[in-house]
Formats: structure tokens, sequence, C-alpha cells
């Protein structure tokens, strides 16, 4: 893939925007319009684009390969491509299993790929993600909430407990457990990219 024209930086920069959480997008805009750290992936370095189920990691992957150039590939897809299996049976039947299969599967990609991860990936295998590029998407509790509340695609987690309490207690845990991993917020990438001269 080639790099970007300043042009087109732009429009994937406002793709981006429109595709996050909206009620956090008008933060984001003016966060990116301030100074601030431009933190860029380096030659090579594998970029990981991680955070909560429902994030919007997946919309976000084709976008963000395009502003850096690079092919993505979508973790979750790969892993029931190589598999035959559904994520949502694997994840209930097998959680172990499929959580050895992701992290597997994430260790032998090529370097520099970049590469959306499932929902679970970052409190489940941080230290995978040391020599990487972590790009960590927002997302507020209150839409979490409604696109879980929404999609009855996803596999329960913790079924022994309402859907209510499990939604609340994985988002305020794994946000805890995101923090500890280093990472990029999405507002600093994309202030690498929006100045004049930016080159990816």
């Amino acid at each position: 893939m080639s790099e970007p024209s300043a042009e087109q930086r732009r429009q994937l920069i406002q793709k981006i925007l429109e595709a996050v959480d909206s009620r956090l997008a008008p933060a984001l805009r003016e966060e990116i319009a301030r100074p601030g750290p431009q933190p860029r992936p380096a030659e090579g370095q594998t970029v990981a684009i991680a955070g909560h189920r429902s994030a919007g990691k997946t919309r976000l992957l084709p976008l963000v390969s395009a502003l850096l150039g690079r092919p993505g590939l979508d973790l979750d897809a790969e892993l029931e491509r190589r598999s035959g299996r559904s994520l949502r049976d694997w994840v209930v039947e097998d959680t172990d299993g499929f959580r050895a299969a992701e992290r597997n599967l994430f260790l032998e990609l090529p370097r520099g790929s970049v590469v959306a991860l499932g929902g679970g990936f970052l409190a489940n295998h941080p230290d995978t993600l040391q020599p990487c590029y972590t790009l960590l998407v927002p997302i507020s509790f209150e839409t979490y909430r409604e696109r879980l509340l929404s999609d009855t695609s996803r596999p329960r987690l913790r079924p022994g407990m309402s859907l209510e309490e499990e939604l609340h207690s994985i988002y305020h845990q794994r946000q805890v457990l995101h923090a500890r991993v280093p990472h990029v917020n999405l507002a600093d990438f994309l202030r690498a990219f929006s100045s004049p001269g930016s080159r990816s």
C-alpha cells in the first residue's frame, strides 16, 4: 500500500472520527487540535488496534491501515476463517482454547502488521503487546452498554451474572487492565497525521 496524500490523510482522519463513539468524538476533535504528543509507529513495528468489545476496532481497521499505508488484518475474523468455528460458540465452549489460539495467531503475524484485536485480547495477553504500537480505541460505558445490549451475536462472558452486571463488571475491570498496558491514545495518533507536513 502507498502512503496517503495530505488530502487523503485529512479524509481518513475525518472518517475515523465519524466511526468512533459519538459521545467522545467532540472531545477527540478538540484534543487533536491542541499541541501534544505525536507518536508514530516505527517502521516494522506491529500496530495493534485494541480496546473494549464493540469499541469499533474492526470498523477502524481499514481506515488506520490506509492512513499508515499498510495492509490490515482482523484477528477474530482470521481465527474464524482458519478454524472454521464460530467465535461465539468457541468462546462459550472452550474459552481457554480460544485464548491460546488468539495468542498464538497474533505471535505468528509478520512484524509491521496492522491488526484489530478482539475485545479481551488486551486483558488476557498484555505481554505480547510490549514491542507493539498499541492504539487504544476509546468507548464510553454508556455506548458500550447500548451496543452490547443490542448485539445478541456476542457470547456471554459471565453467564452467572445478569447481563447488566456482566457489562458493568467487565467494562470497569478491563479499564483498569487496559491502563496498565503501554498504549497510544487515539487523539495522539491522529494528531501525528493531521499536520500539513505529516508523513506515515
